[in-house]
């Protein structure tokens, strides 16, 4: 069955001309005169059997069905625009990857090493959209998504790149220059909470064998950023994946107050169990890959430096 879609001609004239609310500015844009985008918005109105504008003295106006039309088209025009490059940047040589990412692994992790990834792969482009909640890549325009969590999800594929590992930190002020606190000093300070990890404290200190009462008890923070930027001023101690603090702990804004702990989770790389072969994947997989295992590699080896010493 034929698709009631309109022409792509009218539709970039439409756009163009909503943008500028002028069908002069619009026939400039695109190059062409001003009875050409006007005819073109005639046929469009014809098809859709809709106005779309209103002529007044003074130019033309989008009518209340012309505002909507054009928030929508222009979006779906954005979207042909980038696929489309997309599809040249591959027959060039080259590819891109939509990738789902947790917002604070992607600015503390990830980012920091993507140059390397520009060094080795210089044809591949990597398209970051922040996603801190599950979804189906059905639903979504992504390719793959990096997340926290303890398998793959149905009809996906993974790989495991890094155990979580989590490090309790507080300010310098807040430790009183002790070089370590006890559990017991930890629990007498303010615990600041994770929203969404709301027995995380409660493990950390069942996992050393310790288990104060008001554990689950402390503010509560929506984001790792907000926990960390509450540590930093003096509100308590946080429980954060270390990855997040580490320039912090480097400049002495913050202080390690107790054992480093994994929490259970993992990241991983998932994506579409059809999609394991694509070669842009692939190549960005093994990357990834590499990049964490040589970051726990470094984590494990400071480990043992500070145990040894």
């Amino acid at each position: 069955m034929r698709r009631k879609i309109p022409s792509t001609a009218a539709l970039a004239a439409f756009d163009a001309a909503a943008r500028h609310q002028s069908f002069t500015l619009a026939g400039e844009e695109l190059a062409l005169t001003q009875s050409a985008i006007g005819r073109q918005i005639t046929n469009l109105e014809d098809f859709l059997g809709v106005k779309l504008f209103r002529r007044t003295r003074r130019g033309v106006v989008l009518t209340e069905s012309g505002q909507q039309y054009s928030r929508t088209i222009r979006n779906r025009l954005d979207d042909v625009e980038r696929d489309t490059l997309d599809v040249m940047a591959r027959a060039g040589g080259g590819g891109s990857l939509d990738l789902g990412v947790v917002p604070t692994f992607a600015t503390h992790w990830l980012l920091p090493r993507l140059a390397r990834l520009r060094e080795a792969q210089p044809q591949l482009t990597i398209h970051l959209h922040s996603r801190a909640r599950p979804f189906l890549f059905e639903e979504e325009r992504l390719d793959a998504a990096i997340y926290a969590g303890v398998a793959a999800w149905p009809g996906t594929a993974a790989i495991a790149l890094m155990p979580e590992l989590m490090r309790v930190v507080c300010s310098p002020r807040v430790a009183v220059s002790r070089r370590r606190l006890t559990f017991a000093q930890v629990a007498q300070l303010p615990l600041i909470q994770m929203s969404t990890r709301p027995y995380a404290w409660r493990d950390w200190f069942q996992s050393h064998g310790f288990a104060p009462e008001h554990a689950l008890v402390g503010p509560r923070m929506e984001l790792f950023s907000m926990v960390v930027q509450a540590a930093i001023h003096d509100m308590g101690a946080a429980l954060v994946p270390q990855f997040l603090v580490e320039d912090e702990l480097q400049s002495g804004v913050l202080v390690s107050a107790g054992d480093a702990f994994l929490s259970g989770r993992s990241y991983y790389l998932g994506f579409p169990e059809q999609d394991a072969a694509r070669k842009e994947l692939a190549a960005f997989g093994t990357w990834l890959a590499a990049e964490a295992g040589s970051y726990v590699a470094t984590l494990q080896k400071s480990s043992t430096t500070k145990r040894n010493a």
